[in-house]
């Protein structure tokens, strides 16, 4: 396989002619050869997008969620062939991606495209000044849509849809270890009526190449990214010279409570799943468990057994709950920590390395690991890892847990069990993140702001959050009759 950039409607190669390869987490092996962008094919594809917002944003939010529509369901139409794209890319289990990414994907389309025609603007009528005024929104601009590798369909169908929606022009640029669904994506777009120019791919990397060659473009209006925070502080410093809007949905290291009275039947397999879903390589990931000491014995023994159940496995087998890092790199990056840990005094109770199954030695697989004795001061409690590892540490009452959970650079996300309302309310509120879970796990409403708090990024995501990113609002006065 062969994956080009899409720029200006049309597949096209680098000029120069350079690829690199894209490597299946699997067995490491070879699936694909990419066009590597650079400068040139950024400011081509910029160009086009320039070139076409014109009539887009001009085109009637009618038909702008016609194609939505349609982009959804072709999205349905091609979902076998995407989730498999998906997990052969970065590794998640096909199971995830065939029953969540895709159907969210094209879920994320019709939702962003009903929304934008519903929306109501603001009037304001001033009669003693004989004023009415109104809020006008026009569309930002070309955005560059820059995605993780961690859900790589998904992630991009979360900037496409409300972008698109909302009348703004789109250059995307996938991580460079998942590129293949971007592509299909674009192609999409096109082949449902997307007018060329509109829809953009470059693919490359990011310092030095296509991520900050879009970034620094003086006609690329706003960026919106989702990775990791050092990425984030470099894109805004990158786009400080040109003020460029930016939309960051960075890192974290969110806290998963477990107060006296949770329900342990249904606060394990949770805690389990914030954990260990997609090999730990989700940013609201429950990486630290913070119990209470009268339940902490028998939430680890229970916890053991839980994740015993989340044994790694080939992700193409819909039997596989765990599947493999993303590439070597994450891999040496997550076993780094577990060795950190044990080095700072951490107890390894589960896991803590490759696993032992013979057929998976090709690939980058990490076994569930779980660690105790540790301290919200140890590296392997501070630092986002992105790996299957669970920090677990006791806590003796509420105040304590709120100031640990609170006790971080991050604030994307927190997690409590219990079934008390008042301690539901109080933590919610207290708990420094942006968004927050009661009794359940990563639910999602997409007219709700998803962002986080401190490092966890800036802005919001969902409704009419994106809508406030993906457009600007305008003040317009008449003088009404007297």
């Amino acid at each position: 396989m062969h994956i080009r950039h899409l720029i200006d409607g049309h597949l096209v190669d680098s000029a120069d002619g350079q690829i690199f390869d894209d490597v299946t987490p699997i067995d490491n092996t070879v699936v694909a050869t990419v066009a590597l962008g650079g400068a040139g094919e950024v400011d081509q594809a910029v160009g086009a997008a320039r070139r076409a917002f014109g009539s887009w944003s001009r085109t009637p939010v009618q038909q702008r969620r016609f194609m939505l529509d349609r982009i959804a369901d072709a999205i349905d139409a091609r979902a076998d062939e995407l989730a498999e794209l998906d997990t052969r890319d970065m590794g998640a289990p096909i199971s995830d991606t065939a029953a969540i990414t895709v159907p969210k994907s094209a879920e994320v389309m019709r939702f962003f495209g009903a929304w934008a025609e519903n929306v109501s603007d603001e009037a304001y009528h001033r009669p003693e000044l004989g004023v009415l005024s109104y809020t006008a929104r026009e569309p930002l601009g070309v955005v560059a849509a820059i995605a993780p590798w961690n859900q790589p369909l998904l992630a991009m169908a979360w900037k496409l849809a409300p972008a698109l929606a909302f009348g703004c022009t789109v250059v995307m640029k996938p991580a460079e270890q998942s590129p293949v669904t971007a592509t299909v994506l674009a192609e999409i777009c096109r082949d449902a009526g997307v007018p060329d120019g509109v829809v953009n791919v470059v693919h490359g990397f990011g310092p030095g190449s296509v991520g900050e060659a879009l970034v620094r473009h003086p006609d690329v209006d706003g960026v919106a990214f989702t990775g990791a925070s050092a990425t984030g502080k470099a894109l805004m410093a990158a786009g400080s010279s040109t003020l460029k809007r930016l939309s960051l949905e960075l890192g974290g290291k969110s806290a998963n409570i477990v107060c006296a009275d949770a329900d342990l039947d249904q606060a394990v397999p949770g805690s389990a799943l914030a954990a260990f879903n997609n090999a730990g390589q989700i940013c609201v990931a429950g990486s630290r468990a913070l119990v209470h000491r009268s339940i902490y014995d028998e939430y680890l023994e229970r916890l053991l057994a839980e994740a015993r159940s989340w044994a790694p496995g080939d992700p193409l087998d819909p039997k596989t709950r765990l599947g493999p890092l993303v590439s070597t790199e994450q891999y040496e990056r997550v076993v780094g920590y577990i060795d950190i840990a044990r080095q700072e005094g951490a107890t390894v109770l589960l896991g803590g390395g490759r696993p032992s199954a013979p057929e998976l030695d090709a690939g980058n697989y990490v076994e569930p690991t779980v660690l105790a004795d540790v301290d919200n001061s140890m590296r392997c409690v501070r630092e986002e890892i992105f790996g299957p590892v669970l920090a677990v540490m006791p806590f003796d009452d509420l105040d304590e847990a709120i100031r640990i959970a609170n006790d971080t650079p991050y604030g994307l996300a927190g997690m409590l069990w219990t079934q008390s309302l008042e301690t539901a309310q109080r933590t919610a509120r207290e708990v420094r993140a942006g968004n927050f879970w009661v009794n359940t796990f990563a639910v999602r409403d997409r007219r709700a702001p998803f962002g986080g708090f401190k490092e966890s990024g800036i802005g919001r995501e969902g409704g009419d959050h994106s809508r406030e990113f993906y457009t600007e609002p305008k003040a317009v006065y008449l003088k009404t009759l007297s």
